[in-house]
């Protein structure tokens, strides 16, 4: 169970993991070695699963996202393995869920432009069985956040 400085430090961290142990403890209202200690908990017990960098799509040339809906009538331990393979082996595919509903899975896409969707929907195609593809270009991202709510914890 989280508690009132568990929650505060996943906060500060979710906004900033570059932050020094004293600085997030200062703000948390503990010394360094307790805050230190709960982090240290907290990545144990996995409610950190790990810090990274948020990149810049724009400056790295990746700033169209595409949403691609895929059904299949293959619904076997076999094919699933097949596809999550292939899936992991295209860089560009960013985000990979198995859905409820008219959709088996969702794929986010990162890339410069429709022609290199084309060549990543061809390599996906090509490398594994689908029954119907259906491919959305996101317009315009209007919210974006890594950072999780903690009032269920």
């Amino acid at each position: 169970m989280l508690d009132k400085f568990d929650k505060h430090i996943l906060e500060i961290l979710q906004n900033d993991a570059t932050l020094a142990i004293q600085e997030i403890a200062d703000r948390v209202g503990l010394s360094s070695t307790p805050c230190w200690r709960r982090i240290q908990r907290l990545e144990q017990e996995g409610y950190i699963e790990k810090r990274v960098a948020l990149l810049s799509s724009e400056k790295l040339n990746v700033g169209v996202t595409v949403f691609v809906a895929i059904k299949t009538n293959q619904h076997n331990k076999q094919w699933y393995s097949q596809f999550s393979a292939v899936v992991e082996a295209i860089p560009q595919i960013v985000e990979f869920y198995r859905m409820s509903g008219d959709t088996d899975y969702l794929l986010r896409v990162v890339v410069p432009d429709i022609k290199s969707f084309d060549r990543v929907y061809q390599q996906l195609i090509a490398e594994i069985e689908l029954t119907d593809v259906s491919s959305s270009f996101a317009m315009e991202q209007i919210k974006f956040t890594t950072r999780l709510p903690l009032d269920y914890a």
